[in-house]
């Protein structure tokens, strides 16, 4: 029997000196970082950047509801790493991402884990329907290969 696997993309993302901690390897909490700076990366270049002065930011005013993460092998050096993601589940108002940390030759995962989204809407702070130009975006993130 065989899985699908995720087609999603792959990101990649820079390790900095300030992510290290006294140990010589990337902070625990700074693995968020490295996702946020992929997805932010990623949506900036299909027209999603993420600024209140812009016209479509209340169609992206997401708030993280959960964030699960498994480490696997620590990253020990400053330069680039990769981000593979994907969308598990796109409900209403609200999206499931899968993600991977990997080396900069995707061999190695340093952690994966999953993050849940809840677009709200700016003025009120309540859940509302994802809209249809964003939901076909995302939607690209949701391929499977069989």
């Amino acid at each position: 029997m065989t899985t699908a696997l995720r087609i999603g993309h792959i990101q990649p993302v820079q390790v900095h000196f300030d992510d290290l901690d006294a140990m010589g390897v990337v902070h625990n909490a700074r693995y968020v970082l490295l996702l946020e700076r992929a997805l932010s990366g990623y949506w900036a270049e299909h027209g999603w950047i993420f600024n209140p002065a812009q016209p479509h930011f209340a169609e992206i005013f997401f708030m993280v509801r959960e964030f699960s993460i498994t480490y696997h092998v620590p990253i020990s050096d400053v330069g680039e790493a990769a981000v593979h993601f994907w969308v598990e589940h796109l409900g209403t108002s609200s999206l499931v991402y899968g993600f991977r940390l990997l080396s900069p030759g995707h061999d190695v995962v340093h952690a994966e884990g999953r993050r849940v989204q809840v677009l709200l809407d700016p003025a009120t702070r309540k859940p509302r329907p994802i809209g249809p130009a964003l939901r076909e975006s995302l939607q690209r993130l949701t391929a499977v290969t069989p």
